[in-house]
């Protein structure tokens, strides 16, 4: 997993819109997938640092829960229903948002294109 979020990272700096969408976005956010966790740390609209998890120590605002089928299904490059989005995940239950709901409101397209970017990369997600 830690292949896709390396990607994540590479294609937010290649994408300078989406820094312009997150600029006002400062905020950690937790990514569990199955048993890994990993915890998203934005400074204004970049993806300054990727800490890898357990902690119990590292707050977040928002987190996402996943298992590595969702994920791996939701970052190909054309998902099926329920797999394209955030809240397809949801709805299907294949995941679960924990925090602050209003932060994920109030940055849901950027943090959304974020989620994904690694679209594509999925030989080998799990």
């Amino acid at each position: 997993m830690q292949r896709f979020l390396d990607v994540m990272e590479a294609r937010l700096v290649a994408r300078p819109d989406l820094a312009r969408l997150g600029r006002l976005f400062s905020e950690t956010v937790l990514l569990r997938i199955g048993d890994d966790e990993f915890y998203l740390e934005f400074d204004r609209g970049t993806l300054a640092r990727i800490r890898r998890g357990p902690s119990k120590k590292v707050p977040y605002r928002v987190g996402l829960l996943t298992d590595a089928d969702a994920m791996a299904r939701f970052w190909q490059p054309l998902p099926e229903p329920g797999f394209h989005d955030l809240f397809g995940l949801v709805k299907i239950g294949r995941a679960e948002i924990v925090g602050d709901i209003l932060v994920l409101v109030k940055n849901l397209r950027f943090l959304k294109e974020v989620l994904a970017l690694p679209r594509g990369q999925v030989e080998g997600a799990a």
